[in-house]
């Protein structure tokens, strides 16, 4: 379908779908076409149109992403209809991301509240938690994980999750994001997680850590001002680190060995700044993963590696 760059939802668009629209169905369609003609960009949980468009419908709709066929036919109330074409304007008009919208996202399986704080959760490192680090640690013998820069909380809610045994600290600088990360923490009904406001390990407790897992700001800036208008909704504070988007990385790793047990790792998304991050230190032998859900740009370093390097 043609993508029309300068498509706006005007009032009477809107009002003409709020009143002949009926069913889940009729706003799925109605969505994914008016997403398809918008200069949309798709980064913040989905890749195309129709997945944007039923993310926005079910969240909005309190529906999980399993929800049969056969409800698709349901009418909706009329408040249910207005609130949903002021969301695919906003979505449209403001290119604000739906997790915003619906203050919903989801990582490693669970529901975590998100507003205009935080970054909206998407991190490869996900994956590495649900399979409990493996094989890079043995899952039983970890005791104590740190996640720096945590945001939502949602790396370190997650480690909480799939390492009950464990306990789990987390920092950030801005007391936003302690703020809501507090929020899902007690959402989730987690126990075995604190959350400290510091700069990086500034105010973390001095003790040792089985692993160190961070998703710092790592957005230079070249990349920042060719950056897709949805990603501008972000906070800047969480999103760049210096001109080279590396200033906190290197901070970590000056100081990560003092905070790792031995045998410990350091796992870090860098994302598009790792080909920087290896000019400017050849002597680092970073392990750089893989996923099978794709993402790229996170390294892992033993306690050994950083000691050596």
């Amino acid at each position: 379908m043609m993508n029309f760059k300068n498509f706006v939802m005007t009032d009477a668009i809107l009002l003409e779908a709020q009143n002949d629209l009926n069913t889940i169905f009729d706003f799925i369609r109605w969505t994914f076409s008016c997403f398809e003609k918008a200069n949309l960009f798709y980064g913040h949980g989905t890749d195309n149109a129709y997945d944007e468009a039923t993310t926005l419908i079910f969240d909005t709709l309190s529906l999980p992403n399993d929800t049969p066929d056969s409800l698709l036919n349901s009418k909706l109330v009329t408040s249910e209809k207005k609130l949903l074409c002021e969301r695919v304007g906003k979505r449209i008009n403001d290119k604000t991301p739906v997790a915003y919208l619906t203050n919903k996202s989801f990582f490693c399986g669970s529901e975590y509240y998100v507003d205009k704080r935080v970054l909206i959760p998407r991190s490869p490192i996900g994956e590495l938690i649900e399979n409990h680090f493996e094989p890079w640690v043995e899952y039983q013998q970890v005791q104590s994980i740190l996640d720096l820069c945590t945001g939502s909380g949602c790396i370190a809610i997650a480690c909480a999750q799939y390492f009950p045994d464990a306990i789990v600290d987390a920092g950030d600088i801005s007391s936003d994001c302690i703020d809501v990360a507090e929020i899902n923490r007690e959402r989730l009904d987690i126990d075995n997680v604190a959350f400290y406001e510091s700069d990086l390990f500034k105010n973390i407790p001095k003790k040792k850590y089985d692993i160190i897992v961070s998703n710092p700001p790592y957005v230079d800036e070249e990349d920042f001002d060719e950056i897709p208008t949805e990603f501008l909704a972000e906070p800047k504070l969480g999103l760049t680190s210096g001109k080279d988007g590396l200033l906190l990385t290197k901070e970590i790793l000056k100081q990560a060995s003092e905070y790792l047990n031995d045998g410990g790792i350091l796992i870090v998304e860098v994302g598009n700044s790792a080909i920087s991050l290896e000019q400017q230190f050849p002597e680092i032998p970073f392990t750089w993963l893989e996923f099978e859900r794709g993402g790229l740009g996170v390294f892992l370093l033993t306690k050994e590696q950083l000691l050596a390097s």
